[in-house]
């Protein structure tokens, strides 16, 4: 089997390891399970993509029932450690009037603590690809991990998700220069390139400039409502979103790179890849909740209603 990321390999062979934060959403109406890697891992995992978790929750019960989730979501967890002194995370989200989402993050959890072992290794020379993001960065001890199994890695993906106060741009850059795939949003892409140093002020001039500054063939810049830009080796693919009554962002770019992963690893054509993406993007944000399921058939009848 040919596809743009992985060749000669079938869907069912394939294994993804993503590395991050695990973590309890806590809206007003009740919780639920979240961090942008588990999401990733979680819709992989649903559309037929092996994938494997690494992250550590607390010996709490809030963790013992993030565990039981990832358990019943078909989830590899091997690689999840349980902190008997860390407690296992919380976000406190509020949606602003058109469900966009905003997020205090309590700091110093059991995620922010993951400690580099022989499984973790072993799992991530195993993997066809890593996924992780920018917020894992903001503890030394999850960072080092990080930057270790990078320098591991078959193919990285960078998940950008700038989250203030918990990043420094230039860490955020360097991990960007270590990736052979970044996603980020489009105002992720101006602050970072204008912290780099772009003259520029259209969305393609800069993606094309961090793309060289990064040394990166792979860069994806999602667009909100307006769908999202993919680069492959400087040629680019559009979509321009779907028309969708907003219940909550939260999860949703999330959803939408497990999505596309999954059709770059299984498939060669890339136009159909983002506009896939951008189909289950949508449908996670009409949904309340990151982690919606929704099967093959009900994405192409979102796609392709008649």
């Amino acid at each position: 089997m040919n596809s743009i990321l992985i060749n000669h390999k079938a869907k069912a062979d394939i294994n993804i390891s993503c590395f991050g934060e695990v973590l309890w959403d806590c809206f007003p109406d009740g919780k639920r399970v979240g961090g942008a890697p588990l999401n990733v891992c979680v819709r992989l995992n649903a559309l037929g993509i092996k994938g494997s978790m690494i992250s550590a929750v607390g010996d709490d019960p809030l963790g013992h029932e993030l565990v039981s989730f990832i358990d019943e979501r078909g989830v590899n967890r091997d690689c999840i450690a349980i902190d008997p002194v860390k407690s296992t995370s919380t976000v406190q989200v509020t949606l602003d009037k058109n469900g966009s989402a905003s997020y205090d993050i309590v700091a110093d959890t059991a995620w922010d603590n993951i400690a580099l072992t022989e499984d973790i290794i072993e799992q991530v020379n195993r993997a066809d690809v890593l996924v992780f993001g920018s917020l894992i960065g903001r503890n030394d001890v999850s960072l080092n991990t990080l930057t270790a199994l990078v320098e591991l890695a078959s193919f990285s993906v960078f998940d950008v998700n700038l989250r203030a106060p918990h990043y420094q741009i230039d860490s955020v850059i360097d991990l960007m220069k270590k990736a052979d795939f970044i996603k980020l949003n489009d105002d992720e892409l101006y602050e970072i390139a204008k912290a780099m140093g772009s003259p520029f002020n259209s969305l393609e001039q800069n993606l094309d400039f961090v793309a060289i500054q990064t040394n990166t063939d792979y860069l994806c810049v999602t667009k909100g409502s307006h769908g999202a830009l993919l680069s492959v080796a400087g040629q680019k693919y559009y979509n321009s979103g779907y028309l969708v009554n907003v219940v909550d962002t939260v999860g949703a770019g999330d959803s939408f790179l497990g999505s596309l992963l999954y059709q770059l690893c299984s498939d060669s054509n890339p136009q159909y890849a983002i506009d896939f993406a951008c189909a289950v993007g949508a449908m996670v944000a009409q949904s309340h909740g990151a982690t919606p399921i929704l099967t093959l058939n009900e994405i192409q009848a979102f796609m392709h209603p008649v």
